[in-house]
């Protein structure tokens, strides 16, 4: 296709600067139409970004004629049955994450989209930020040596709101270690590789909402390294950084917080500047585009979300079982 032309299902805060002005500021991307259930928000997004259609009914989007390719950025309760439709309309989609619900869904997602030889992308943008690209350049050189070990930790105040939609694992598939930790986890299968073995705790500490609070995990690289993650959503502070642990030195950087990169070797400490870009899912979405007009590769797919949502799987089955 010449020019990449979008309809979102779920036009909500994601969309506002994170997604939303990507894909009509990508070279050779347009934002046709966007859809949201209260159809006054869908046409006050489309007024402020000067789109010309809007709806509340996701059909709408799905079979629009000049559509050839869906994003969808509701809540994941929805994300799979909407995915499926995508598919059986014979366009390519990208969907927000976490992926789906759980694991099994996204394998779902993925053998639909096989079926129709089109392609699936998932909304871990992190893959195309400068952060990111940067210690992975850094690790491929050996800045640090031999990478040995990995530790992934965010903490944050607990949620005293139980009326949140990402509490209620109806909706969101679990709490926040969902939302959140699914960026880490997804970034470490880039950086480093995917993740073959997983096992974790989950409890819910604060008893303020039905899903977890706090989680942990230990897990083992394809690549033989190991590591281990705490995700803390009931403590007295916030924080989250990934260490990246070598022989030879170490690499910190925050998963969220748009902050230096930390490079520690022969005893000294340099900062690493790799700002995040005004609108952070562009860069991938324009490798989205890049890969429909047969020009590059997204590095961000079904196979790769689903592997996320597997670990994020193992981590939580002794709060909800198996998912």
């Amino acid at each position: 296709m010449q020019t990449v032309k979008w309809g979102i299902i779920g036009c909500g805060d994601v969309c506002e600067v994170k997604s939303g002005p990507g894909f009509y500021k990508a070279d050779h991307s347009e934002l046709v139409i966007v859809m949201r259930r209260d159809a006054e928000k869908a046409a006050d997004f489309a007024k402020r970004h000067g789109i010309s259609q809007s709806t509340n009914n996701a059909d709408d989007v799905i079979h629009h004629p000049d559509v050839n390719t869906v994003y969808i950025a509701t809540p994941p309760s929805t994300h799979c049955d909407y995915a499926l439709c995508v598919a059986e309309a014979g366009k390519p989609c990208y969907v927000e994450k976490p992926m789906a619900m759980n694991h099994r869904e996204c394998v779902q997602m993925v053998e639909a989209f096989k079926a129709k030889n089109l392609p699936l992308y998932v909304a871990y943008y992190r893959r195309g930020l400068p952060r990111f690209l940067k210690v992975r350049e850094l690790l491929r050189e050996g800045a640090i040596g031999t990478l040995t070990s990995v530790h992934i930790v965010q903490y944050g105040k607990l949620d005293t709101n139980p009326n949140n939609w990402r509490f209620d694992p109806s909706i969101a598939g679990a709490g926040k270690f969902l939302d959140l930790a699914s960026h880490g986890i997804d970034i470490l299968d880039f950086l480093v590789s995917p993740i073959t073995r997983a096992s974790g705790y989950a409890l819910n500490t604060g008893g303020t909402y039905e899903a977890e609070d706090v989680t942990t995990a230990a897990f083992e690289f394809e690549s033989g390294v190991v590591g281990t993650g705490i995700w803390n959503f009931h403590a007295d502070h916030a924080d989250n950084r990934i260490t990246f642990t070598g022989s030879e030195g170490e690499i910190q950087t925050p998963v969220f917080a748009d902050t230096d990169i930390i490079l520690k070797r022969n005893g000294t400490e340099e900062h690493i500047a790799a700002p995040n870009p005004p609108h952070v899912q562009q860069p991938l979405i324009q490798t989205i585009v890049n890969e429909l007009r047969g020009e590059g590769q997204c590095v961000s797919t079904g196979e790769t979300g689903a592997r996320a949502s597997w670990v994020m799987d193992q981590c939580l089955i002794t709060y909800y079982g198996e998912r």
